[in-house]
């Protein structure tokens, strides 16, 4: 990784002390929650082999959970299920993540760093940094523990629902996703809102 702490150090230099990343995991998947996490990190501490948690093996995201979970300041996670996301669409509902993520943090946050282009509902400032989990070493933090939770969800729903391979694609998209729905419809935990051209395609509706 190749990101420095030049954006901790802007709001440290604006009088802000407990700076937190914030990224999610989950937008995309046909299932299950959206998580996110938020996490407070050691100004300039080293955790090596930190990066975005999409450039990282699974193997290397989970051994750096822990190492990430050990050396913070402070780490909450939170997740939004597919109920509400129905309700009220997945990006709300991944503010709403984020919202409560920041709530859980055992220390407060007086600042927040946000992966991505926008944000709404925190009850910090906050600034969004597109790329921010290649480029901000707690938001990379953040996606390390909000991909690792929300994939051993999935694989904890694999178990439960074992004829959908949640295990293998977390719900994502992939062809051999859609295979099983073709064959045994949508579990307890699809997102109906991100099966309507699915359902189209089949003539029905959801």
């Amino acid at each position: 990784m190749t990101a420095g702490w030049e954006y901790e150090a802007r709001a440290m230099a604006q009088g802000f002390r407990a700076v937190c990343g914030i990224d999610e995991a989950g937008r995309g998947p046909l299932a299950g929650p959206v998580v996110a996490a938020a996490v407070i990190l050691p100004y300039h501490v080293e955790i090596d082999g930190l990066d975005d948690s999409k450039k990282l093996t699974e193997k290397k995201r989970e051994a750096l959970y822990d190492v990430i979970c050990e050396k913070a300041v402070a780490f909450s996670v939170a997740a939004v299920d597919e109920k509400v996301i129905d309700e009220i669409n997945i990006l709300n509902a991944t503010f709403l993540a984020m919202k409560n993520a920041v709530a859980g943090l055992p220390q407060p946050a007086d600042f927040a760093l946000v992966d991505g282009n926008r944000s709404k509902g925190l009850e910090i400032p906050f600034t969004c940094v597109v790329g921010g989990d290649a480029k901000v070493p707690s938001i990379a933090a953040a996606s390390v523990l909000a991909k690792v939770t929300r994939d051993r969800f999935m694989c904890e729903m694999a178990a439960q629902y074992p004829q959908y391979g949640f295990e293998k694609h977390k719900a994502y998209g992939t062809k051999a996703h859609y295979a099983a729905l073709d064959a045994y419809g949508p579990s307890p935990i699809h997102r109906m809102s991100f099966l309507k051209k699915y359902f189209a395609s089949r003539g029905e509706t959801p």
